[in-house]
């Protein structure tokens, strides 16, 4: 707890000086520095994304943007305005940071971060943007701009990868400074979500932060537009916010359409980084077709597809089985589905009826508008895959609509605070969920709270790996662990190598070094052989 609250002093400062220069060109969505720190924020993603193309976001760049940001704050006294937030703040305020500190100084528990986050992490800090990497491991073909701006940041000042735990207090800032009290129901929720620098968080934050300013009927459409697309590179589920903030732009405000340059220029740079590494502009679907050489193995998509459809329905079924569905059998065993991703399902389904009900009420053209949009989102989603994390956002956001003016902030706060004593006791003592929610699977993957976390956030280590080689590629596998999160680059999971063994491909350098990229080789019988008697190696305990 005590270097996470060092990690935020040194980093809200930084991005604050460099949020005003971004202000001073295109403005700020309202006064207050939760805005600033915002527009810091993802300025300097954005840029580092650029960056990450040519250089690894190495220490240097790190030390670099900290003192930009620093020489900002002090030559514009950016700082004075800090001072004077911080000092107004009443016991409540400085409480919820308390909790933030104390949340994320948890293990992460959230699978993603050992398979997907740290990876990718790994990657650009140390390597940068590669070219076709989606051959290496599928999933790093995302390389997510979140991670990105983790990634810059791992050096110095968040040297255990709790960026999350920043954006929420910039979520918090925002909630003081807009007096929105209805926002303090959702903290609990979120604080399940800083231990790993899961793009989920930012999402949600954001997600309710701009959902607050449309319904403040916020007149900066070109900011709203940009913060809606950069949201959306994060996490491209969320589709309903730049589509209502395009229509919000033309339709409320009535706005130039040079209102969408600068969310247009994240849109272009978001899809060239997704074709540089995955070799399509949205992952994970293989839909464009550009044909670069770089493009993952069409079985490996297909692989890819099929899980994903598998995963609609919790694993319970296989993909033939699923296949011979009809209609509405499809709609029955997804609604019904057996443990508690049952009661998801249906919660979601009760909450678009409220929602459509609410609508009709109001008869207002913006929540006609956003209804739309939230419908053309689920029909995405349930479409392509209908697992409830690709809809988490979608619960909150139904939820502030339907209540935002009925909730006082003293219930809020009761809300608030009871729930997190809740979520605190489930993370210390795992058992709790363990048993009473058994078909809840992340709830194995807690640890209970231990006294080092105290000083710092608590991590795992492994560091225990075999390296193997086939044709021009040297890498690494984790040894008796599924994900390689603390396995030196170039890392392949088990999972995957099984996947290339049974497509008769493997990953190979497409040039001189990592950063030349990889593209997929056809392999011939002795190099069959050879990755067969790997994948015994691996595998033999």
């Amino acid at each position: 707890m005590a270097y996470q609250l060092f990690s935020f002093i040194l980093l809200i400062p930084c991005l604050l000086g460099i949020g005003h220069v971004v202000s001073l060109k295109f403005g700020t969505l309202y006064p207050g520095i939760s805005s600033k720190i915002v527009l810091g924020i993802v300025a300097t993603s954005l840029v580092w994304t650029v960056l990450s193309f040519f250089i690894p976001l190495n220490i240097y760049v790190e030390i670099s943007t900290l003192l930009l940001g620093y020489a900002s704050l002090y030559l514009n006294k950016m700082w004075k305005e800090g001072w004077n937030f911080l000092k107004n703040q009443n016991i409540l305020f400085y409480f919820t940071l308390f909790l933030v500190c104390l949340f994320s100084s948890f293990y992460p528990f959230i699978l993603d971060h050992f398979g997907y986050y740290v990876p990718s992490i790994n990657w650009i800090s140390k390597i940068g943007l590669v070219k076709g990497i989606g051959n290496l491991d599928l999933i790093l073909g995302q390389m997510s701009i979140w991670h990105i701006f983790q990634a810059g940041f791992s050096h110095i000042s968040d040297l255990y990868l709790r960026i999350n735990g920043l954006v929420l207090l910039v979520y918090i800032f925002y909630i003081f400074e807009k007096k929105s009290w209805t926002h303090m129901v959702f903290l609990p929720f979120l604080f399940l979500f800083i231990q790993s620098p899961s793009p989920d968080l930012p999402v949600l934050a954001f997600s309710l932060l701009l959902l607050n300013e449309f319904l403040d009927k916020n007149k900066n459409a070109t900011l709203i537009f940009a913060l809606s697309i950069w949201v959306f590179s994060i996490k491209p589920t969320v589709i309903w916010l730049p589509l209502f903030a395009f229509f919000y732009g033309f339709f409320i405000l009535k706005s130039h359409f040079k209102f969408i340059l600068p969310g247009t220029f994240i849109l272009i740079l978001f899809l060239v980084k997704n074709l540089y590494c995955f070799g399509y502009p949205i992952f994970p679907i293989d839909f464009l077709d550009l044909n670069f050489s770089w493009k993952p193995n069409s079985e490996i998509m297909k692989t890819s597809a099929k899980v994903a459809v598998e995963k609609t329905f919790d694993m319970q079924f296989s993909f033939q089985e699923i296949q011979k569905f009809t209609f509405t059998e499809k709609i029955k065993n997804w609604l019904f589905l057996e443990g508690i991703k049952s009661k998801i399902h249906l919660l979601f389904m009760l909450s678009l009826v409220l929602f459509t009900l609410f609508t009709i009420k109001q008869k207002k053209k913006i929540m006609w508008i956003l209804y739309i949009c939230i419908l053309i989102k689920t029909i995405f989603v349930l479409a392509f895959s209908a697992q409830y994390r690709f809809f988490l956002e979608l619960y909150f956001v139904i939820f502030y609509l339907l209540f935002q003016n009925t909730i006082s902030k003293k219930t809020s706060t009761v809300i608030m605070g009871l729930c997190s004593v809740f979520i605190f006791l489930i993370l210390s003592f795992p058992k709790i969920i363990q048993t009473q929610i058994p078909s809840f699977k992340l709830g194995y993957f807690l640890t209970g709270f231990e006294k080092d976390q105290l000083l710092h956030p608590v991590y795992f280590e492994l560091k225990n790996y075999q390296t193997f080689s086939l044709g021009n590629l040297t890498f690494h596998v984790s040894k008796d662990y599924p994900y390689n999160f603390d396995t030196p680059v170039p890392s392949i999971s088990t999972a995957y190598i099984q996947e290339y063994y049974d497509a008769g491909i493997f990953p190979q350098l497409n040039g001189n070094g990592l950063k030349s990229g990889f593209v997929w080789k056809k392999l011939n019988r002795e190099e069959m052989m050879h990755l067969n008697q790997i994948l015994l190696h691996i595998k033999k305990p």
